[in-house]
């Protein structure tokens, strides 16, 4: 007889919520609106903002389905079903199926009688793959990241225990990869932790084989795990510390300042929404020359004018200030901020530099 093709439930289900693309969104990403035919939103956690765009439609080519979405920030993408579980912080597969058989008013499926326990394993996108992730990766030392890290004039890496090496990387590759792109590169593992210094999360960037530069794929920078409010932190936080979106961009002025705390937010919309420690007095603001710097830096200072913290903007003459670091070398880039730090602070963390 010949072979038939069977449809698993995910995969129909699934199709099911993209013919319901736009009620989804409504129901899910309610903090975000319908611009055409997509739908706009900060993240896959509806946080304010554009950076995630939902097909409502197919595209009239075909090339892009209905129900699919990218994070252009962190380069994330999947369906519809991964917006319920990030929504509704599903754990499981099957909790995921659940909601959306609630959303779609289609009937549980029957308990399986005498089904042996099974431990499942973490689902991707959630703190606890982050974890693993993080678990399964390597200290820096000698790797792949310092061999990246220096092509981009970052060498001290003073308080950067959050980095870590990982030699064979899943990469899922999107629509816009080549088709026989590779499935695993080396990569930099970012931990993004709470105030505690719990993992909450990780970000991943994509290495080429050699370490010269990033991988030459569609995304190489994703991040995954729970984000709001968390960053990537360059030592231990203070009374005064620095913000700002990337991690390059801390990086570079941790080479003049590494003493001054660092964390980076990954994108403008989690810069906006970090949380500040006890005790934080004055903000430096690393904004990228761009309007969601812009937009973040005036976020940030709208929330701290009431908590007493004094935010201060740190402005590069290029795009970044790794552009900057590249551009004029460590000597020109701290005499650039030294002008845009106070006094006290310019002699506790720059010291004769610049």
């Amino acid at each position: 007889m010949p072979a038939t093709d069977t449809i698993s439930p995910a995969s129909q289900i699934a199709a099911a919520l993209a013919d319901h693309a736009e009620a989804v969104c409504r129901c899910y990403l309610s903090k975000g609106r319908k611009e055409g035919r997509y739908w706009l939103v900060g993240d896959v956690h509806n946080t304010p903002g554009r950076s995630l765009y939902v097909r409502l439609s197919a595209s009239p080519d075909g090339r892009g389905a209905a129900g699919k979405w990218t994070d252009a920030q962190s380069g994330d993408h999947g369906d519809m079903l991964d917006i319920i579980a990030a929504a509704r912080n599903c754990q499981t597969m099957r909790e995921t199926l659940d909601e959306a058989r609630h959303f779609l008013s289609l009937p549980m499926p029957p308990p399986v009688a005498n089904e042996p326990y099974r431990k499942s394993k973490a689902p991707s996108g959630t703190q606890q793959a982050a974890r693993r992730l993080c678990a399964a990766s390597k200290p820096v030392g000698s790797s792949l990241v310092r061999t990246y890290l220096a092509s981009r004039h970052i060498t001290d890496l003073t308080g950067c225990e959050a980095l870590h090496f990982h030699a064979s990387c899943w990469y899922r590759a999107s629509d816009e990869d080549d088709p026989d792109v590779r499935p695993v590169w080396p990569a930099m593992i970012a931990a993004v932790t709470d105030l505690d210094g719990s993992v909450t999360g990780v970000h991943r960037t994509w290495l080429a084989l050699d370490g010269s530069g990033k991988a030459p794929v569609a995304y190489p920078r994703r991040a995954m795990g729970d984000l709001l409010g968390h960053g990537v932190r360059f030592g231990r936080h203070g009374p005064i510390m620095m913000a700002g979106e990337g991690i390059e961009t801390m990086l570079s002025l941790r080479q003049v300042m590494p003493l001054m705390p660092a964390i980076a937010g990954l994108s403008a919309a989690h810069l906006a929404a970090i949380l500040f420690p006890a005790g934080l007095r004055r903000l430096y603001v690393a904004r990228d020359d761009d309007p969601a710097g812009a937009g973040a830096l005036k976020t940030l200072t709208e929330r701290t004018i009431p908590m007493g913290i004094e935010v201060v903007p740190l402005e590069p003459r290029h795009g970044d200030f790794n552009d900057d670091l590249c551009a004029f070398g460590r000597e020109r880039l701290a005499v650039a901020v030294r002008s845009q730090l106070f006094e006290t602070d310019a002699a506790r963390f720059l010291g004769g530099r610049g």
